[in-house]
């Protein structure tokens, strides 16, 4: 018997060992070590407007970097909190862990370098070479032209500095380990599509603006394969839960029967100071699609995301936009 539990003891011990060892080699092997860029990006007036449009309008760095009123629609902005971070994704909204948003103001990121920041942007890895979560859409970022990525870094550089300790992410199990495998090779510069070929300009913009992100449903952390843009991703919060609405074509339950114009004034009427300062009745309907800040866009790129969406495969599915949290 003891001779039995000797034997036992050495291989529990050599299965531990084994474990010890493996997750030393991936860690010290993951993520993948991706060169950095030793650009250094020139901050002139034209990219630094560019940037700002970009990261406010289009890309919504600022939406996610900020700290947002929800007491009002859409949950604008607070003024003076642009890039400041500090917003918890965690679990009560469905994540396997707590995700703090970073801070992206020079107070954060002032010792970092142009590359560091474009590396991050494009391949989700920060200044120490760690990975970072994926709800920062870099998968979507990588596409973005070398013009558009400088201009981006440019505006953020110019942000007003705002001292704000985050805390680091705590993934859980097996999580915390895939998501070192998740970091893309370097970034390989492009130009953005010509503005002539709309329906490819709106592709380029839908993907930075991370439209699938919310209007995609998945399950398991996958897309669910032919309900691309369908809607129906759900989010859970205290006053009830939120779906995300379905911007494919169908006429029904979808984009079918919206025309351009209608489209674009739909996103524009909810630029306006009124909206923007629309009080919302604790419990009843809000939403976390930051309109006050895509309506900035230009009509012209509205209407380029429009001709993008009316190019998908129409897909049939009826959201319930809001579901009541029971008291």
């Amino acid at each position: 018997m003891k001779k039995l539990m000797k034997i036992g003891s050495i291989i529990v011990g050599v299965f531990v060992l084994i474990i010890i060892v493996g997750s030393v080699y991936f860690n010290s092997t993951y993520p993948k070590a991706i060169p950095v860029s030793k650009v250094k990006v020139e901050l002139t007036a034209e990219r630094i407007e560019r940037g700002r449009y970009l990261a406010n309008n289009v890309a919504m760095c600022i939406d996610c970097h900020s700290t947002r009123d929800f007491s009002k629609y859409s949950g604008p902005v607070v003024p003076g909190t642009e890039g400041k971070g500090g917003e918890i994704f965690g679990k009560e909204m469905g994540l396997p862990g707590t995700i703090p948003v970073k801070n992206i103001t020079p107070a954060a990121l002032g010792d970092w370098t142009d590359g560091e920041i474009i590396r991050a942007l494009t391949s989700g890895i920060n200044k120490h070479g760690e990975a970072l979560f994926p709800i920062m859409p870099y998968p979507n970022f990588t596409i973005m032209s070398e013009e558009d990525l400088y201009a981006v870094v440019a505006y953020l550089r110019t942000l007003k500095p705002i001292k704000n300790e985050i805390g680091e992410k705590s993934l859980d199990f097996p999580l915390n380990y895939i998501v070192k495998t998740l970091p893309l090779d370097s970034y390989k510069p492009h130009k953005a599509p010509n503005k002539s070929d709309m329906k490819a300009y709106g592709e380029y913009l839908v993907t930075l603006a991370s439209c699938n992100h919310c209007h995609t449903q998945s399950k398991d952390g996958e897309p669910i394969p032919g309900m691309e843009y369908a809607g129906g991703a759900q989010v859970d919060l205290p006053f009830g839960t939120i779906r995300s609405a379905n911007l494919t074509p169908d006429v029904e339950t979808g984009l079918g029967s919206w025309t351009k114009e209608q489209f674009i004034q739909r996103f524009k009427s909810m630029s306006s100071d009124q909206v923007k300062d629309m009080k919302i009745e604790p419990g009843s309907f809000n939403t976390i699609m930051p309109w006050s800040l895509y309506g900035g866009m230009t009509e012209e790129d509205l209407g380029a995301i429009y001709e993008y969406l009316q190019s998908l495969k129409p897909v049939k599915n009826l959201v319930v936009k809001f579901t009541p949290a029971k008291h």
